[in-house]
């Protein structure tokens, strides 16, 4: 995710793709992502098969909402899935190699003229997350009954409740 445009400072140094940009939705709210933008939620199961830990990314301070924690994600390139583009950001921005995950569904929050889509999935082998950009403070998986003890993105914290579901039901 971006450092915030109305911030002072420098730009730190990131990974760009066709779609960065900010771009004011149908609502009249403010978004990153000219093309949308994407995040993925990846969950480690214990030994009986139900979801234990995600990855989650304390966010740079520089960034938009900054020292929050979320998913590791952004903007989406004009020729990238949704899928794509979590996979991409989540390698970038948290080192998940995207061979050792499988693909359980999407979650899309629509707006009018812009959309973020959560792609949920499942590591198939262990492997430590780790910060591999200047977008993240620390990457982390962190267990499910954690994740609201720490401060989230507001986006992530709405809709936390409906993802945790989700992934409890698969």
């Amino acid at each position: 995710m971006p450092r915030d445009a109305r911030r002072d400072g420098p730009e730190a140094p990131r990974h760009h793709v066709t779609g960065d940009g900010w771009v004011v939705c149908g609502c009249g709210h403010r978004h990153w992502g000219l093309h949308g933008a994407a995040g993925l939620l990846l969950v480690r199961r214990d030994a009986a098969g139900r979801p234990a830990d995600v990855v989650l990314q304390h966010r740079a301070l520089w960034s938009d909402a900054g020292g929050t924690w979320a998913l590791p994600g952004g903007a989406r390139a004009e020729d990238e899935s949704a899928e794509q583009a979590a996979l991409r950001e989540a390698h970038e921005e948290a080192g998940v190699d995207a061979a050792a995950v499988r693909v359980l569904g999407t979650h899309v929050l629509e707006h009018p003229g812009w959309s973020y889509t959560t792609v949920l999935a499942e590591v198939l082998a262990p492997f430590t997350p780790a910060v591999t950009d200047a977008e993240s403070l620390e990457v982390a998986w962190v267990p499910l009954d954690a994740v609201t003890d720490r401060p989230l993105l507001p986006a992530f914290a709405d809709a936390w409740p409906t993802l945790r579901a989700r992934l409890e039901r698969r």
